[in-house]
């Protein structure tokens, strides 16, 4: 797959996650760039963060990654001609302290990736609404959220256990609120 600067970051992450996949490199697409991609774009982040399970060896990501035709330069990989760049954060692969993650796949082009759940990736991006009262966070478990049907009782136990059941009380108070409307002007 040839990437380009017209490539969206779904594209970029699901074709960086594919790749990883077929050269035997459990990595599994979190953070704002599955937020994205469980809201076909609404929000776009600037980068790709893959959690890798497992251990890999740094010449082995290289080469999977130089496939695609990124370079890494220092703890970041990079591409010419896309604006997105991706980034390999230390696993274990958690949501709050739930470690039990089940990624899914989806296919985008260059075989299957492992990304969060539509309701991990909520979430995830309720994690950092709890504990950094990132309110733009918010914004996006709740877009998750009507994009996609997710185990609300599941997150509920979840907020429960990272004692946050008053913050979850604020995103089924914004889940359930109308969605603006926009108003156009003749």
């Amino acid at each position: 797959m040839k990437l380009t600067a017209r490539s969206s970051l779904a594209t970029v992450a699901l074709a960086v996650g594919g790749v990883l996949r077929r050269h035997g490199i459990s990595a599994v697409l979190t953070g704002g760039a599955c937020a994205s991609l469980h809201t076909d774009g609404s929000y776009v982040s600037k980068d790709a963060d893959f959690v890798i399970r497992g251990a890999v060896r740094q010449a082995a990501l290289d080469s999977a990654l130089g496939e695609l035709g990124f370079e890494r330069q220092r703890d970041r990989y990079v591409h010419p001609r896309v604006r997105f760049y991706l980034e390999f954060p230390p696993g274990p692969l958690a949501i709050g302290s739930d470690l039990d993650i089940q990624p899914i796949e989806v296919d985008g082009g260059t075989g299957p990736a492992l990304v969060l759940s539509p309701t991990d990736s909520c979430r995830d991006r309720l994690a950092a609404f709890y504990h950094w009262h990132d309110r733009q966070s918010l914004r996006l478990a709740v877009s998750i959220a009507r994009a996609h049907p997710v185990n609300l009782q599941a997150i509920e136990r979840w907020s429960q256990a990272e004692g946050s059941l008053e913050a979850y009380r604020e995103f089924l108070g914004e889940l359930t609120r109308p969605k603006p409307t926009r108003v156009r002007r003749v």
